[in-house]
């Protein structure tokens, strides 16, 4: 016989042994593009003109190691778009998939205008420039005052098939 279930628990908490997290059913850096990066790395010249006057070599590392932090500093400090143990999680935030409705995938213009004029008043977001496709998502508990979560991705079909199966299961 098992044990009953805590009603206030998400039944995916009830599935990987205490300490052990499941893995994602779906994860996603949203990393910046391109030319973002390569506009960061134009810092490095820049550093390295400020301390040409002490020496050509110093001037030459400080402006190589000023390019590799802020590109790794770029990468890392991206936000991380997840579905994991019944829950979506984005950056810092997280609902569970069971408080979701049914989520819908857009690219091209229709990303475009949910993006901007489209989007509601009452929306949590987390856009990022340089990536076409969002996802919006219905919440479904009377008690949020958010009535929807929209997000970049650069894969909608796979993150809403994602958000479905933690919803089913």
């Amino acid at each position: 016989m098992h044990p009953p279930m805590n009603a206030d628990m998400p039944p995916a908490a009830h599935t990987a042994p205490r300490g052990v997290a499941a893995a994602p059913t779906y994860r996603e850096r949203l990393s910046p593009s391109l030319w973002t990066l390569l506009s960061a790395a134009v810092a490095a010249p820049m550093i390295s003109l400020v301390f040409v006057p002490l020496d050509a070599t110093i001037a030459l590392i400080a402006g190589l190691v000023a390019a590799a932090v802020i590109l790794v500093a770029l990468v890392l400090a991206a936000p991380v778009i997840e579905v994991r143990d019944g829950e979506l999680r984005l950056g810092r935030a997280h609902i569970p998939a069971r408080l979701l409705g049914e989520p819908q995938g857009f690219t091209g213009d229709e990303a475009r205008e949910i993006r901007g004029p489209g989007l509601p008043r009452t929306a949590w977001h987390l856009l990022r420039g340089g990536i076409d496709g969002v996802v919006v998502v219905p919440v479904r508990d009377d008690r949020d005052p958010v009535s929807v979560w929209v997000f970049s991705t650069r894969t909608p079909d796979r993150v809403s098939a994602a958000i479905r199966r933690s919803q089913s299961s």
